[in-house]
């Protein structure tokens, strides 16, 4: 994992492999290198060479890879247009919508994966995205020029629309850009200033726009350690994945407003965004899915893009009414086995 060792994603790949070992019935244990034996933009290689067995795959730093999958990703701006309505829940629906998706209806997605000698066994994500900034951002005016970190494709061609650049890097490079004046902005959700160590240097907070989440392929396996296994070690596996699935998105929601009081107590100014840029923000969204399917067709390929986004829509609608009243980790857990996981033929999967 290429995630920070006191970042909530290690503490969910830890829960991972404790629960690999609880479904498995010790046959199997998992030690996590923490941001150590690969970085993030080392993870996906490393994984299909065999360096690791198990790896957090941010399938989004691979553009090329993993086209099909990241069609889906920045995709997730369409939160948005739910409303109050999923408010607070945007990572519980998304993912279980993604791995829904992928597990059942995207035969590329899992080619691609394949094609990198690795196995999915789910997807998890995080909180809505906002931008966390070192000068006030709140308007189209103050969004004119700024340089900004984005994470993915969606957030880059938001940027653009509201007059900024977008900049792409590592997340591990993210303190020291916005620490130097590098970049204005980062687009990020707000966990992830916890994660990365960013509070020294944010000084102005806007978490408005542009909305979506970060998806990713959670613990995408080794496709030679996945052929080891037996097939109730598999489906073991595909247990202990809901429990990361499950432990991100529910805790980053339950941080973000932790993290955030932290903030307004060190004196970080927080704005709310202009209705011009918010009515902007939603026209752009609507306007992004035929972007998408378009850009993804020219650059990578991907021929049944509209499809794809029309096939997804009625699952994410799904999801959102299914993850209404979901109150805990171990019940979000529950749902995403007893909905998708659990059905995964591991005689088949990944071979």
């Amino acid at each position: 994992m290429g995630h920070p060792p006191s970042s909530f994603v290690v503490d969910a790949g830890k829960a991972y492999a404790e629960a690999v070992e609880k479904y498995s019935g010790g046959e199997l244990s998992i030690k996590v290198y923490a941001m150590s034996l690969l970085n993030m933009a080392e993870t996906s290689a490393g994984l299909r060479d065999g360096i690791a067995d198990i790896g957090f795959v941010l399938t989004p730093y691979f553009p090329s890879e993993f086209p099909h999958t990241n069609l889906l990703s920045e995709s997730s701006m369409l939160l948005r247009l739910y409303g109050d309505r999923i408010e607070g829940k945007e990572g519980l629906a998304y993912i279980g919508a993604m791995s829904e998706f992928i597990f059942n209806h995207c035969v590329e997605c899992n080619r691609e994966f394949a094609e990198q000698n690795q196995v999915y066994t789910g997807h998890t994500g995080g909180s809505s995205y906002g931008l966390v900034c070192r000068t006030p951002v709140k308007s189209l005016d103050d969004l004119k020029g700024k340089r900004m970190r984005v994470g993915a494709g969606n957030w880059s061609r938001w940027v653009e629309e509201v007059g900024g650049t977008g900049i792409t890097m590592s997340a591990n490079e993210m303190n020291e850009a916005l620490g130097q004046g590098v970049v204005d902005c980062i687009v990020l959700a707000a966990p992830e200033i916890h994660n990365f160590g960013l509070t020294e240097n944010i000084t102005d907070i806007t978490m408005e726009v542009p909305g979506g989440i970060f998806t990713t392929a959670g613990t995408n396996v080794n496709a030679e350690i996945w052929r080891s296994l037996t097939e109730d070690q598999r489906r073991a596996m595909l247990h202990a994945a809901t429990v990361e699935a499950a432990q991100i998105p529910f805790v980053y929601h339950e941080k973000e407003a932790e993290v955030l009081d932290e903030l307004r107590e060190r004196g970080v100014n927080f704005h709310q965004a202009e209705s011009k840029l918010i009515e902007l923000t939603q026209t752009f969204i609507e306007k992004d899915m035929n972007t998408i399917a378009q850009h993804y067709s020219e650059q990578y390929g991907v021929e049944r893009g509209k499809e794809m986004l029309a096939e997804f829509k009625p699952i994410l609608d799904k999801w959102v009414d299914l993850v209404q009243d979901i109150d805990s980790v171990d019940t979000l857990a529950d749902l995403y086995w007893t909905e998708v996981f659990s059905k995964v033929d591991v005689s088949s999967h990944g071979l």
